[in-house]
């Protein structure tokens, strides 16, 4: 289990000017978290922009991120839809990748019953013989566990922990609790900390892939017991968070992530193409901090 704890960068989804996924810069922004330190990747989570990747590039990117990363990193595939079925296929081929653990949200729009939902997933880690990471996000799923309901999952040996993005910290620390052994990830980039000194084990977020580094430093800052440096390395990471949230935070990291030398081109629509003040902002109020 020591290999699923620490800082999980939620990798963005590069792309060219025609849509199609630029492998190269992938390549890059993997390359640039392994030399920061991560211990690990997330692979087609919210970050990629995952319900707006088509089936073919879903399949495209789990098989790139396990060739570069060749073993160096533990990996993670988020497999969630709707469709159980295409849940369990997704997960096979991470098995078949070599990846060390999937992870689904909840299948969401057709507001399933908790008994169609515990099904789902009984029957995804039944067919896959992955590790399974229950990834719990309410705001953006609509569906909402309770730690009771998290814990029919984490009694059985085969479901390893959860991505647990939402402030409900109480609901955290009761997952830790119940359930010591098991894994629990913030969420929240912006309350990390809030989310160690609950108990949290580490934390999977969109925002590792500029500024892993930052919350490295912030476990190992609280770990040590230097609490108000953690702090402070918290507030400046916030700082970047909350600039990032003006320009929408996917617009933004690909902004940022362009200014440090990596192009990842713009997030596929809806999102609004980058401007060039959206870069001038985030020249003027993010770089600096970073």
């Amino acid at each position: 289990m020591e290999k699923f704890k620490g800082i999980f960068t939620a990798l963005l989804t590069p792309f060219n000017s025609d849509w199609s996924l630029n492998e190269k810069a992938l390549e890059q922004l993997i390359e640039l978290n392994i030399e920061k330190g991560v211990d690990g990747f997330y692979v087609n989570g919210s970050t990629a922009e995952v319900f707006m990747l088509t089936e073919e590039e879903r399949r495209r990117l789990y098989k790139l991120v396990s060739e570069i990363v060749g073993g160096r990193r533990t990996l993670i595939a988020h497999i969630g839809c709707v469709s159980t079925l295409q849940t369990i296929e997704y997960g096979r081929l991470a098995r078949q990748l070599g990846y060390d653990a999937i992870s689904s949200v909840a299948p969401f729009y057709y507001k399933f019953t908790f008994d169609e939902i515990k099904s789902h997933y009984f029957m995804t880690v039944d067919s896959v013989g992955l590790p399974m990471i229950i990834y719990n996000f309410p705001a953006m799923s609509g569906v909402s566990l309770s730690a009771d309901q998290i814990g029919e999952f984490l009694c059985d040996d085969r479901f390893i922990g959860v991505k647990h993005t939402s402030s409900d910290y109480f609901a955290l620390q009761q997952f830790k609790a119940d359930y010591p052994g098991k894994i629990i990830y913030n969420g929240y980039d912006e309350t990390f900390l809030a989310g160690l000194a609950m108990g949290a084990d580490g934390g999977i977020g969109s925002t590792y892939n500029l500024m892993a580094d930052k919350f490295i430093r912030i476990k190992r800052l609280y770990e040590s017991g230097d609490t108000a440096g953690a702090l402070r390395e918290q507030g400046v990471a916030n700082a970047i968070i909350r600039a990032l949230c003006k320009l929408e935070v996917a617009r933004g990291e690909k902004a940022v992530m362009k200014l440090m030398g990596i192009d990842l081109g713009d997030a596929r629509p809806p999102y609004k193409k980058l401007t060039r003040e959206d870069f001038d902002f985030a020249e003027k109020t993010i770089m600096p901090l970073l």
